[in-house]
């Protein structure tokens, strides 16, 4: 695309969190007219990061949950990396995957959260929005992955270190909106009416995807009973405790969620020493069930280098999955 139509484009980036909700607020944001967002491009969430080699994806600073504490992962307009031949390059890649119809160009990856400044130099006619959702479900979320195996005090940690550098980045960003996850799924229309007239265009007919609070329910339920009923309550009591300042600041709580009895969940008696090897107890526990996994996957990748054909055959018909020689036979 050259650079005349690529001044006519407006850029819209999605930010927000891994497990905010942020894959289907930016397909619902992809269905607004004149908009066009990246669509079976086979990459991981057709997120722009895996898309281009600008700059290094979010797993090569940690991962989910982590890549926010390393301060090579925030961006800015300093950075060495905007040079006129990146930039260019960055905007051919993109370009090929957006429809060159279409005016407004939608571009979601949780990392663009703490590289808005970046982006923006990059986009001069760039949007930001940026959408939060509790830090409960989120990172019992992510929690779930078995990549990330991460404690929840390091995740409340990585959720506020991330926020808190948006924050102080959004004094130089010129067009932001920002939206909760929570208010979001309660009038789902409302927000694309507001978004469509922010980023200057209209809410098509048609249907939108559906959005629903029954997972936030779930993990509110479940952080509820580790307060109350786990035996590392008196951990998780802690880590409440000492998140509550800080989360509040953004309208969140640890301590009062709905169905929760607030005043036992309230008590901890547990030092700031004490809490402290709790957390270096939960670090060291995360950092042997990775080594653990890390280790079975590498034995399985040795092993499937090395084996003989027949031998990976027999192992399959013992694990009761189909050999090579059986599918090949189905195929034919």
């Amino acid at each position: 695309m050259s650079d005349e139509n690529i001044t006519d484009r407006k850029y819209v980036f999605i930010c927000g969190l891994q497990r905010s909700g942020t894959s289907v607020f930016a397909r619902n944001i992809g269905r607004l007219e004149s908009c066009t967002s990246f669509k079976n491009t086979g990459v991981l969430q057709d997120e722009g990061q895996y898309l281009q080699d600008v700059y290094r994806p979010d797993g090569a600073y940690g991962g989910t949950g982590r890549y926010g504490f390393d301060p090579r992962a925030h961006l800015t307009e300093t950075s060495r990396l905007l040079t006129p031949e990146n930039v260019a390059r960055l905007h051919r890649t993109w370009h090929s995957y957006w429809d060159p119809a279409k005016s407004i160009c939608v571009e979601k990856t949780p990392g663009n959260l703490i590289m808005t400044r970046f982006l923006q130099t990059a986009f001069p006619n760039s949007y930001f929005i940026v959408i939060r959702r509790h830090p409960v479900p989120v990172s019992m979320a992510t929690q779930r992955w078995k990549v990330s195996l991460t404690p929840l005090h390091s995740l409340f940690e990585h959720w506020l270190r991330c926020y808190e550098l948006f924050e102080a980045d959004k004094k130089h960003l010129k067009r932001v909106y920002e939206l909760a996850y929570e208010e979001y799924i309660g009038e789902p229309d409302k927000y694309h009416r507001e978004i469509a007239s922010f980023i200057g265009t209209r809410v098509p007919e048609g249907p939108f995807e559906e959005v629903t609070d029954v997972h936030n329910k779930r993990y509110f339920e479940r952080w509820g009973d580790l307060l109350t009923n786990s035996r590392f309550k008196n951990y998780y009591r802690y880590i409440a405790r000492k998140y509550e300042p800080r989360l509040a600041r953004y309208n969140y709580s640890l301590l009062s969620l709905p169905g929760m009895d607030q005043p036992e969940q309230q008590k901890s008696d547990t030092s700031t020493a004490v809490g402290a090897l709790y957390c270096l107890g939960a670090n060291a526990n995360a950092l042997a069930w990775r080594i653990t996994l890390q280790s079975k996957w590498l034995l399985k990748r040795q092993l499937r280098a090395h084996l003989p054909e027949p031998w990976k055959n027999r192992i399959k018909r013992f694990l009761g999955k189909p050999s090579l020689d059986k599918q090949a036979a189905n195929v034919s």
